[in-house]
């Protein structure tokens, strides 16, 4: 399960809560995988060049959200206004691989960020997955400029060898503020039509529909029906729509849409795919708008899809586990063996991780593979990691192997207990007890009891 967010901000800070817009409260599975793309980050100078240094404030706000759930931060780009964020649940990551980001400046002739896309491509179980994060140029009459522009992005190259073209994909997932409007109606005729909730009467207008279907290389991407109102362009905290001098006519700039390239190939009945051709498919559960945030004009869109694969990869690269009872008192071992065919280097190491641990280099301590090797047979490989770099508090861990070849996790332990040091719960008794002795026993007179 699959969920894209797009959401224009519009330089706002993330709000109080996002449980509808991430669907965490929903009664059904939860998501393996989120995919939030959005616009209009706050991106002045000053907080541009910081947020490079360290993380921007809805990194970090998504991190804290999803990380106690089990979700970690897989990947990020950020160009300028445009940020793109993959989290993936645990269990999946040993089989997520070939993760690389790129961009493309398009506004301004391709010199400043404030438009363009932003992407994150992977293998995914075997498959070939990409996310492009799109802002494209505004106003009614740029039909054309968005065109070329997004014409630009999809030809974008990754700059690793061996990575497919964008198009070349299996499956490739486009969304954001494409900035397409509704031709020809006049504001009165849109805005009765929304009233009315005849949201079809303004299909036939929409810019991005007419474009599909005379242009040949959008033809190839699906869309779910636009079952809710526009969402573009809002008052503030509010769903009224534009109340200014300019009233703004009502558009779906925000989309969400994919292309499944096995179907692009094979244009004939879905009935005739042999089992080897159907290895994945795409199918959309939900498409909806979320009315209740109101930090910006833009009202957030996402897009729930199931993603059925046939797994090209079933087992992980780097299977590994914490030898014995582990302790803050003593060094400790961790086993681990690898595939025959696995690209192994001497930068390759194993992370101590907190259960809920945010991204890749949250972890709380590392080992080399080679550096701080013990043992090795041809079955399995010990490391040792040092009692000194433990917490003494312990609590819950899990183990990952990250490989320098391949850039990401290969191998996850389960999650496991560190018991924490005698010396320090001792330390922690003796304090509670003369905290305990300290107060006044004369708590009668105070009308404690």
């Amino acid at each position: 399960r699959l969920h894209v967010v797009t959401w224009n901000v519009g330089t706002a800070s993330p709000p109080p809560d996002v449980t509808s817009l991430l669907q965490l409260n929903s009664l059904g599975p939860t998501m393996d995988m989120y995919a939030i793309g959005l616009q209009e980050v706050n991106s002045r100078i000053t907080n541009f060049l910081s947020d490079l240094a360290f993380d921007d404030p809805w990194s970090i706000f998504f991190m804290a959200v999803l990380s106690p759930l089990g979700y970690i931060k897989l990947s990020s780009v950020r160009m300028q206004g445009l940020l793109l964020l993959i989290f993936v649940k645990h269990v999946h990551l040993p089989f997520v691989r070939d993760v690389h980001t790129n961009y493309i400046r398009t506004g301004l002739y391709g010199y400043w960020g404030n438009k363009g896309g932003v992407a994150v491509r992977m293998s995914l179980y075997g498959h070939t997955v990409c996310f492009i994060n799109c802002h494209l140029t505004a106003h009614m009459e740029n039909t054309e400029q968005r065109l070329d522009d997004f014409e630009r992005i999809l030809e974008m190259q990754f700059e690793e060898e061996n990575i497919p073209s964008i198009l070349n994909h299996d499956v490739l997932f486009w969304f954001g503020d494409l900035n397409f409007r509704i031709a020809d109606y006049g504001i009165h005729f849109v805005r009765e039509s929304i009233n009315n909730k005849r949201y079809n009467l303004l299909w036939e207008k929409d810019q991005l529909n007419m474009a599909k279907k005379k242009e040949e290389f959008l033809k190839e991407f699906i869309e779910g029906p636009l079952q809710f109102k526009p969402t573009y362009k809002f008052d503030l905290y509010s769903e009224l729509y534009d109340t200014s001098e300019k009233k703004r006519k009502p558009a779906w700039t925000d989309r969400i849409l994919w292309r499944v390239r096995n179907l692009c190939q094979h244009p004939s009945n879905e009935s005739e795919f042999s089992e080897e051709e159907r290895t994945i498919s795409v199918t959309l559960d939900n498409y909806v708008s979320h009315m209740s945030y109101g930090i910006s004009d833009h009202k957030p869109v996402t897009g729930t899809f199931g993603l059925e694969v046939k797994p090209l990869l079933s087992d992980p690269l780097v299977t590994l586990h914490p030898e014995g009872e582990w302790s803050t008192e003593r060094d400790v071992l961790i086993s681990y063996s690898a595939v025959p065919e696995f690209p192994s280097s001497a930068w390759d190491w194993i992370g101590l991780f907190k259960v809920a641990f945010r991204h890749v280099n949250d972890y709380v301590t590392y080992a080399w593979v080679e550096d701080d090797e013990i043992s090795s047979n041809k079955d399995s490989k010990q490391v040792y990691m040092s009692a000194a770099e433990i917490p003494d508090t312990g609590g819950e861990f899990l183990l990952c192997y990250y490989s320098n070849n391949l850039q990401s996790i290969v191998g996850i332990s389960q999650p496991f207990q560190i018991q924490p040091n005698g010396t320090l719960i001792e330390k922690n008794l003796t304090q509670e007890e003369n905290s305990w002795m300290q107060k006044p026993d004369n708590l009668e007179s105070h009308g404690e009891f």
